[in-house]
């Protein structure tokens, strides 16, 4: 059983915040865990009447290379998760989807994150754009859905939850 002694915010930033917890497991030595508290995210797998997957290259700077991934984003303070995916959808394919399902949910890293990661299958697209957010540079990139199933097997794909929503969109096909 694991017991909270204390707890403390140190850091509030805009896409998360971070706690310090003082805890002790089976009444053991107090121990620190750092909780990083997130609103949560979304992802899509927009496939169009093509049978293609639309991803987007974009940069990360955390491990310095630029990752094919499906669009994605961080759901806002009150934001239904359907919508942040539809938003998302907009802002960096520029595409609206007839229909949008949710295939799965999971966590990101449970051991240090509470970020829960809803994907969304969409399908019905149509163009439809919003302004990309500023610090986005994103190149969209059609990929036929077969082929992107293949990219996350092998390892081409190395960000977690487009490699998850592929395969949960494969198993759902």
């Amino acid at each position: 059983m694991i017991k909270v002694l204390s707890s403390q915010r140190v850091f509030s930033g805009r896409a998360f915040s971070i706690r310090v917890d003082q805890v002790s497991a089976n009444g053991g030595p107090p121990m620190q865990w750092e909780v990083l508290e997130h609103t949560g995210g979304v992802a899509v797998v927009p496939i169009d009447d093509n049978g293609e997957v639309l991803m987007v290259r974009q940069y990360r700077h955390s491990v310095g290379e630029a990752l094919l991934e499906l669009p994605a984003g961080t759901v806002k303070r009150g934001e239904d998760h359907a919508e942040c995916a539809a938003r998302e959808l907009q802002e960096e394919v520029g595409m609206a989807a007839a229909r949008l399902d949710l295939i799965g949910e999971f966590f990101l890293a449970p051991g240090y994150s509470s970020e829960l990661m809803r994907v969304y299958l969409a399908s019905g697209l149509t163009p439809s754009s919003l302004p990309q957010d500023e610090d986005e540079e994103i190149a969209v990139e059609r990929v036929p859905f077969a082929d992107a199933v293949r990219l996350a097997l092998s390892g081409s794909i190395r960000d977690a939850k487009s490699v998850a929503g592929l395969l949960l969109a494969a198993h759902k096909r």
